[in-house]
């Protein structure tokens, strides 16, 4: 069935209500709903932080009374099971909506179906995959976590035209300007995790905060790639651990430091591995991770097949070979082996470029 251009347009309007909560809702998804009755927006809502209330909850509260024989428009199917509030979809029953459309199922086994056969069995008219792609796209992270049991992995990278991220000394600051600087902290906001390796926190000594205006304090997780726990006590993310979640990935046998916990740095055993890694972050609820380098952790990303999306910032100077490069030797032996990525967008960031990739299905390696 074809949608309406009326029910396209109020299905936009959810979905831009849904990308709001990007990098806020997890260990849920980001859901926008719109509640309309005789053409006249009643109500609006969307995924609040942590992922409580959900959107459908937001949109019916506003819409109140009016909500009887009303349409709502949701993101995603709505929840059917007992959790910390009850299911969104007998909300919506007990509101009274005639008609429900919906963008996407839910995979979580959960849901799954349960939600809309819940709407269909009260009477309630359900129409479903209206801008279901574009849906998609939205909880990208949220998709990959229920159904492959890891969280969305976007590589940012800013470097020289010549992919060069510092010159030879390690100097590194600016090569890019202050718009991709900014554009590069609206990001980190959108994802529930910042990652960087144990070099880069030594080296940088980093902040890894979203620092800009209206955005709230604390997030994204800054979490950091340390197998051998060896994060110093004077690095600036032990030191503001108890105003922004930090986390330190580590192998099972690297050694207690009862010293960073007593800053509030939280340790997270997994085996080793950057795919370890990745499942440990989604089984505490994580479901979009922002890898921040260096050069290391990119290229064990790459070699491991899980970077999903690349943003590079290019800016115009040429460094040089003895520069530092973006990403370490990946070892891979013939061009039909190497990770490949299809360009979706390229625009001006001030007097910098910044273009974003998207992976093609990994080739047989070679």
């Amino acid at each position: 069935m074809t949608a309406s251009p009326e029910d396209i347009r109020h299905m936009r309007a959810a979905l831009a209500l849904a990308a709001r909560g990007l990098g806020r809702t997890w260990p849920n998804p980001a859901v926008g709903c719109v509640i309309v009755k005789d053409g006249r927006v009643i109500g609006r809502g969307w995924t609040q932080p942590g992922g409580r209330p959900h959107a459908e909850t937001e949109a019916l509260a506003r819409a109140g009374d009016a909500a009887q024989g009303a349409t709502a428009y949701v993101t995603l199917e709505p929840c059917s099971h007992h959790g910390r509030t009850p299911p969104c979809a007998e909300a919506l029953v007990k509101a009274g909506v005639a008609r429900v459309v919906s963008a996407l199922g839910d995979p979580d086994a959960r849901v799954d179906g349960a939600g809309h056969a819940t709407l269909r069995k009260a009477g309630i008219a359900v129409e479903t995959g209206v801008l279901e792609s574009e849906a998609a796209e939205i909880n990208a992270g949220f998709l990959l976590r229920e159904r492959e049991g890891r969280p969305l992995v976007t590589l940012k990278l800013a470097t020289s035209l010549d992919g060069r991220i510092a010159m030879a000394s390690g100097e590194s600051r600016w090569i890019t300007g202050p718009e991709a600087r900014h554009a590069a902290h609206l990001l980190r906001a959108q994802h529930d995790v910042v990652l960087i390796g144990s070099g880069t926190a030594m080296s940088d000594d980093p902040e890894l905060t979203c620092r800009l205006p209206g955005f709230a304090a604390g997030l994204p997780v800054r979490a950091v790639l340390d197998r051998r726990y060896r994060l110093p006590m004077s690095s600036k993310l032990v030191r503001t651990a108890r105003q922004t979640p930090t986390w330190v990935l580590t192998a099972p046998e690297a050694p207690q430091r009862n010293d960073l916990a007593a800053f509030g740095v939280e340790r997270v055993q997994c085996d080793g591995s950057m795919a370890g890694a990745l499942v440990a972050l989604a089984m505490r609820g994580i479901t979009r991770v922002l890898a921040e380098g260096g050069a290391a952790v990119s290229a064990e990303l790459l070699k491991a097949g899980l970077v999903d999306r690349i943003v590079w910032f290019h800016a115009g100077k040429l460094i040089g070979g003895d520069g530092v490069p973006a990403v370490l030797p990946l070892a891979v032996p013939r061009l039909a082996g190497v990770p490949q990525f299809h360009r979706s967008a390229l625009n001006p960031v001030g007097a910098d470029m910044v273009s974003e990739w998207r992976r093609v299905d990994a080739p047989t390696r070679q």
